[in-house]
């Protein structure tokens, strides 16, 4: 779903193999966390990577509709996150294509368990 042209955004809790889609597709994410993992998920997505916004609960722990509207808004309308996310995909693409980090590094260990 995440490839189809029509897209604009991915509102993500921001577990790690969501994570990976979003990237891989190109999406911006808005992120949405709940626990453990996802709120390191959404630090990279959003301080490292730039590939996307958090939402942010209110005093209550709430995150109001108010806030999702407001956030997607910034997510869509913002070229540079969109040209990040797409930048961001292609650089994995390249990894996992052949001769590529993560292609070859695969590729050793799988040739060093069948030795």
């Amino acid at each position: 779903v995440l490839a189809h042209r029509a897209v604009a955004c991915f509102v993500s809790h921001c577990g790690w193999n969501s994570t990976m889609e979003g990237v891989r597709n190109g999406v911006p994410i808005l992120c949405w966390p709940y626990f453990v993992d996802q709120f390191a998920n959404r630090s990279y997505i959003c301080d490292i990577w730039r590939t996307g916004l958090a939402v942010t609960p209110g005093e209550d722990g709430v995150v109001t509709k108010e806030e999702v509207i407001a956030k997607l808004g910034l997510v869509i309308g913002d070229k540079r996150i969109a040209e990040r996310a797409g930048m961001l995909r292609d650089a994995a693409r390249k990894c996992l294509s052949e001769g590529g980090s993560s292609y070859e590094n695969f590729k050793r260990f799988v040739d060093l368990l069948s030795e």
